[in-house]
């Protein structure tokens, strides 16, 4: 079952990262565009370099590589000593989510704008949160 569900993140991932996690405005009188962790990191990579690599890290990079750890230690291609970097993957992973939602509040509080969630963000939410699940369902089959 943990193997399953594990390597669906494989193909679920990419659909979160493309998927709209908010539509924002400047105005409330104009419409809203969709905003998704590739286009957020598209507009990155534009502006500021090294944060785009940092949220790279974080949203792309850290959930993917604890997805195929825990799938290689999962089929007993790794070790079980790598479970505690993929934990510790796992966290940096969930740091994404937490700047996410802590920027909706500020652009909420400043008032100018308008800022609605999408499904993408419920989705990806949801997809970090399995996988710290599967990370400790594995670890505690192993002890």
């Amino acid at each position: 079952m943990l193997r399953a569900l594990n390597l669906s993140l494989l193909i679920l991932y990419p659909i979160a990262w493309a998927a709209p996690l908010m539509r924002a405005g400047l105005l409330p009188l104009f419409s809203l565009s969709e905003i998704s962790i590739l286009t957020g990191l598209q507009a990155l990579w534009r502006t500021d370099i090294f944060l785009a690599l940092v949220v790279t890290f974080f949203a792309l990079v850290a959930p993917y590589l604890k997805t195929v750890g825990l799938a290689l230690i999962h089929f007993g291609l790794a070790s079980q000593r790598l479970l505690k970097p993929i934990q510790i993957m796992g966290k940096l992973a969930m740091a994404d989510v937490f700047l996410i939602a802590l920027y909706v509040v500020i652009t909420k509080g400043i008032g100018v704008g308008r800022v609605e969630i999408a499904w993408g963000l419920y989705l990806f939410t949801a997809l970090i949160l399995a996988s710290l699940l599967i990370g400790w369902r594995t670890e505690a089959q192993r002890n």
